[in-house]
C-alpha cells in the first residue's frame, strides 16, 4: 500500500527562500470510488476534486473546514480517485523557515497534522493537478527500509465516515531514517 511505503521517505519542498525537507512520519489512504471517507466516494466529479482523478503522483491538494490546505499524492490505486493524505513530517531542514510559518510552537508540533505540514513547507492549492515529479513540492525515496513493526496501522482520524478502517499509518520513531 503506497500510503505505508512512504512512510521514511524524504520531502523536500522549493516553495520559499530556502529548501524545507523533512521525512515523512505519518500518512492515511483513501481508496477512492468504495471508501465513504474519500472525496472521490460513488465516483464524486467537481471543480473542486477533479485533480484527484489525475494520474498517479499529481498533487491533489484541498482546504479543510474552510481553513488549513491538506495535501494528498493520488495513487489510482486500488481504484480511481485513490491518494494518500500527507500527514506529518519530521522536520530536517529549514526548521527557521518553519518556525516563522507556524508559529511560536514547539518543535514537535511544527508538522504534526496535515494542515501544519502543508502551512510549515508553504503549500497551497496552487500546487493542485501538478505532476509531483515536475512541481516545487517532491517526495523523494525512503532513505532505506522501513520495518514493518516501526509502522503502526490505525484507524484514519479526523474523518465521520469509514472511521474505524485501519488506513492511517504511523512511523513509531521520530528519528531520522539510516541514510545509505
Amino acid at each position: 500500500m503506497v500510503a505505508r511505503e512512504l512512510l521514511g521517505a524524504r520531502i523536500v519542498s522549493h516553495l520559499g527562500p530556502v529548501p524545507l525537507s523533512g521525512f515523512i512520519s505519518e500518512t492515511e489512504a483513501y481508496l477512492g470510488r468504495d471508501d465513504p471517507a474519500s472525496h472521490a466516494y460513488l465516483g464524486r466529479h467537481h471543480d473542486g476534486n477533479r485533480n484527484l482523478y489525475g494520474p498517479p503522483g499529481t498533487w491533489y491538494v484541498y482546504r479543510s473546514y474552510g481553513i488549513h490546505w491538506c495535501a494528498n499524492l493520488v495513487c489510482g490505486e486500488p481504484a480511481p480517485g485513490g491518494a494518500v493524505l500527507l500527514r506529518g513530517i519530521v522536520p530536517l531542514a529549514g526548521v527557521t523557515l518553519m518556525r516563522q510559518r507556524r508559529g511560536d510552537v514547539p518543535d514537535r508540533m511544527l508538522c504534526d497534522g496535515p494542515g501544519k505540514l502543508c502551512q510549515a513547507l508553504g503549500i497551497t492549492r496552487e500546487l493542485d493537478g501538478a505532476p509531483m515529479w515536475r512541481s516545487p513540492v517532491v517526495v523523494g525515496t525512503a532513505a532505506g527500509p522501513v520495518e514493518r513493526g516501526a509502522v503502526r496501522a490505525t484507524p484514519r482520524i479526523g474523518i465521520s465516515k469509514a472511521v474505524d478502517w485501519p488506513l492511517r499509518f504511523v512511523l513509531e520513531t521520530a528519528r531520522e531514517p539510516a541514510l545509505p
